[in-house]
């Protein structure tokens, strides 16, 4: 298997060191077309050698501008409800595999119209809108999650195995009648991590699945994969899928979101004002409760672009009300002033699909860049009816 350059953060960050983040708008995503490119031509590589089906998680990453690009290399998209099911039948074309933790017996039928597996959360949901199948105009493959009861997260926001989770059906209660109408196994374990939580998942739990998948027409081992890093091990991602197909005769899926545009996003902002209160304080028109919810949620530390790690340190947060709007503590080589532009790197996944307008903070424009042209086309600018339309 051809191999990458070791360090793709590495690369990205390189590439985006030469664009100038005044020619956006601030605040602003601004999407690399060619980091795109090359992740996709990663995840391609992937699919021609093993037969995996790979589909575009949309709860990471629904920009529609890509779909054309993006459809031409994945098999489809998955959806977690009505909304992303519509936006993936209509942009990306290929496959639509929904699920969600919950459905509603109102959105069914038109989900049923839209996608082509049907993934629910326990047997109880299965049996509850088994009829609305029954009525459906088309046939669609039906799955059901489960639970593997191996956890391998590093946040317990992030661990879909965490005890008392409410996502999937454990699978030591799984009952011969569930399957009863299943076509199909789902399960998601991992968050951003490489193929050996995985490999560690999948040995926990095969011996549970061993006399089930003979049964199923395919597995879809979810999301979280991060196949397009630098250092993860795609000839072993190639090796086990292959080994699942050939020993239990089922299609296997993967629906990364973050791997299809890592290290191909950037947020542009701008320093508003500095103050000192038992530190350097740099406030910017970034937010991270508006614009980098999981910096937050996670908690983790975005990196800045250009960071002087031996510089003054300066904690730097958002423009709004909450104390707690704090996106982390920064080098500086020379103290930031009003108007400087700053920069926080890989911002395409999860950032962008979460941004929202608390306290009337405006939402980023969006802009698309090829770094191998240069070529730049701002796509979106925010406007008061962003805000204002929210709300009745």
């Amino acid at each position: 298997m051809k191999i990458d350059p070791p360090d793709i953060a590495v690369m990205a960050r390189a590439q985006f060191a030469r664009f100038d983040l005044n020619r956006v708008p601030s605040p602003c995503f601004v999407v690399d077309q060619a980091a795109v490119e090359r992740n996709l031509s990663l995840l391609r590589s992937v699919v021609d050698q093993s037969g995996v089906h790979i589909l575009l998680a949309l709860k990471a990453f629904s920009m529609t501008t890509l779909a054309p690009l993006i459809s031409t290399s994945l098999a489809g998209v998955s959806a977690s409800g009505l909304y992303e099911a519509r936006l993936g039948r209509a942009h990306f074309g290929g496959e639509v595999a929904t699920y969600s933790a919950g459905f509603k017996a109102d959105d069914l039928p038109e989900i049923i119209r839209l996608s082509d597996h049907l993934i629910f959360n326990t047997p109880g949901q299965h049996r509850r809108f088994r009829s609305h199948l029954d009525l459906a105009e088309k046939d669609i493959s039906v799955g059901l999650r489960i639970n593997p009861e191996h956890s391998e997260g590093w946040s317990a926001t992030y661990d879909p195995a965490a005890p008392c989770s409410r996502l999937g059906t454990p699978v030591s209660q799984l009952a011969p009648e569930d399957l009863a109408g299943v076509d199909g196994l789902h399960m998601h374990t991992l968050c951003e991590q490489g193929f050996a939580p995985l490999r560690r998942t999948w040995e926990a739990v095969e011996p549970a699945l061993a006399d089930l998948l003979p049964q199923m027409s395919w597995l879809n081992l979810g999301g979280g994969h991060h196949i397009t890093r630098g250092d993860y091990d795609r000839a072993g991602l190639v090796a086990l899928i292959r080994q699942i197909r050939d020993r239990y005769d089922v299609e296997v899926y993967l629906e990364p979101g973050e791997a299809v545009v890592l290290h191909a996003g950037l947020l542009v902002g701008e320093i508003l004002d500095t103050i000192e209160n038992g530190m350097p304080l740099a406030i910017t028109d970034i937010s991270a409760t508006c614009h980098m919810p999981d910096v937050l949620e996670g908690p983790y530390r975005p990196d800045l672009l250009g960071e002087a790690e031996d510089g003054t340190s300066y904690r730097m947060g958002g423009p709004s009300c909450l104390a707690g709007d704090v996106i982390g503590d920064y080098g500086f080589a020379h103290p930031p002033k009003p108007g400087d532009r700053i920069a926080f790197l890989d911002q395409a996944h999860y950032s962008m699909v979460k941004t929202n307008t608390f306290n009337g903070v405006p939402l980023p424009a969006i802009a698309l860049w090829h770094s191998s042209t240069d070529d730049l086309t701002l796509l979106r600018r925010p406007q008061y009816a962003d805000f204002a339309e929210r709300l009745a």
